[in-house]
């Protein structure tokens, strides 16, 4: 069976040419028009999918060729999609760039290729005029399989100047330019040392994205772009096969989500949910113990090392979430979860905050970037998400590193081996002590139904004797 799915993947010609920009701009356009938009990030980032949801008024949802796969990816995609007039998808880096230099895995054309979805390429027209046609020549030609429908010259010079780009477009028969936008057209969005801010209501308010649709309707023909979003070929459903779990088994899991905690992946939730847990929203900020009669804990990535004073001061929650952890109740962190459960946080003005004190190492905070990368995690003993030589995929993303103790310290032990993408090496990684596991690695484990199965089962083990309830 066919079904209609209008859809567009807005990519651009390499990072910071205005892609967000122009998606935001796109979606708030299309609702001003009544049309309810779900949005898609390619990619495994966290934080453009906050900006999209906003705009959207709807979970986004990311789309990863390497760490899932076409299978997933297309299930996902028509699954969301399915109740809304329009999906727009914003691509991630450059058009063709990925986890690999030589083919297109892990890329923003991969899932449009995939999705057999139209792309409408953004392109920074600061100091170019007759040279944009030989650039998008390029880009249209470089992959057959790919249809780049439009064009959105960004960062335009004058109207005259976009007036020119139109034209040389034309003259060669390459896609039109469906907006010519000027330099700040588009209202700056927040930033912070790792990219954009994670987006509410107060840094990202209304205003602003009523702002950004303006402007795209006043240089750019949204209806156009609509148009091409339409005229995407329909899906086949038989390509969907995202299992429907059973939800009779009722977990109580604790959900760390804050200010300080909130980098989740909207399927890995709901996966879990899919698998019969219940997902108990806390804040290890704001409340002063853990919710009532919950069978595990899931303390995700975040920024602590901005709230690293804030949450050292709440001791009553650090003691209940040692205590929980004490008696033998799964706790699995994730990257700023980790430093949540470490000694402490030294920050980059050298000032130690003590935290929950369960791992044997404290973190530190550096300048740059200690590491970004997707992952392959092969299971070096019993885990959470599966037996031991088991695998799973995902990435690193992280400003700090471990300092202090070996691991060996207190029965602690390596659970994961990890292989970095084009490495030919394995490091050992993580921590591991009964039922608690802390590492850097975001897993996406919705997609390998065995690993939340794995995971729900340790969940509900009421053993806490040690390794063995793992199995």
């Amino acid at each position: 069976m066919n079904v209609p799915c209008p859809r567009i993947v807005i990519a651009g010609t390499n990072s910071g040419v205005g892609k967000t920009s122009v998606t935001l701009a796109l979606v708030s356009a299309l609702r001003k028009r009544g049309l309810r938009v779900q949005t898609f990030k390619v990619g495994p980032d966290f934080l453009d999918p906050t900006y999209l949801t906003l705009a959207s008024g709807r979970p986004c949802y990311n789309l990863d060729g390497w760490m899932t796969n076409k299978a997933y990816v297309q299930s996902l995609f028509l699954e969301k999609a399915a109740s809304a007039d329009v999906a727009v998808i914003e691509g991630v880096m450059g058009l063709f760039d990925g986890s690999d230099p030589v083919d297109s895995t892990g890329s923003t054309a991969e899932i449009a290729t995939w999705l057999d979805a139209p792309v409408l390429l953004v392109v920074n027209a600061h100091g170019v005029a007759r040279s944009l046609a030989a650039l998008v020549k390029g880009y249209t030609e470089f992959d057959p399989a790919l249809t780049v429908a439009g064009i959105v010259a960004n960062h335009c010079g004058s109207e005259r100047h976009g007036e020119w780009l139109e034209e040389s477009l034309n003259t060669f028969g390459l896609p039109p330019a469906v907006a010519t936008v000027p330099r700040s057209a588009f209202p700056e969005l927040p930033s912070r040392h790792l990219g954009l801010v994670t987006a509410d209501a107060r840094n990202v308010p209304e205003q602003l994205l009523v702002a950004l649709g303006e402007a795209l309707e006043r240089h750019g023909r949204v209806d156009e772009i609509l148009r091409i979003a339409r005229s995407a070929p329909a899906i086949s459903k038989t390509s969907v096969s995202r299992e429907n779990a059973n939800r009779a088994t009722r977990l109580r899991l604790g959900l760390a989500y804050d200010a300080a905690f909130h980098f989740y992946y909207r399927d890995n939730l709901e996966a879990l949910e899919a698998h019969g847990c219940e997902l108990v929203l806390f804040s290890p900020l704001q409340d002063k113990v853990l919710p009532e009669g919950l069978d595990g804990l899931y303390i995700g990535g975040g920024y602590p090392e901005e709230y690293a004073e804030a949450l050292a001061r709440n001791t009553t929650m650090i003691e209940s979430v040692r205590r929980f952890a004490g008696e033998g109740k799964l706790v699995y962190a994730e990257c700023g979860g980790l430093m949540y459960l470490a000694q402490g946080i030294e920050c980059r003005d050298a000032a130690r905050h003590k935290l929950v004190g369960l791992l044997p190492q404290w973190t530190r905070m550096l300048d740059r970037r200690k590491a970004l990368s997707y992952v392959e995690v092969t299971l070096t003993r019993d885990s959470l998400f599966g037996k031991q030589g088991e695998r799973l995929r995902g990435h690193e993303f992280h400003y700090s590193e471990l300092l202090g103790h070996p691991i060996e310290d207190g029965g602690w032990n390596h659970p994961y081996s990890v292989k970095r993408r084009r490495s030919d090496s394995a490091m050992m990684e993580g921590f591991q002590r009964g039922r608690t596991v802390a590492s850097y690695v975001h897993a996406h484990f919705a997609s390998r139904t065995g690993a939340v199965e794995h995971f729900v089962s340790a969940c509900a083990s009421n053993s806490c004797s040690g390794e063995d309830n793992l199995s």
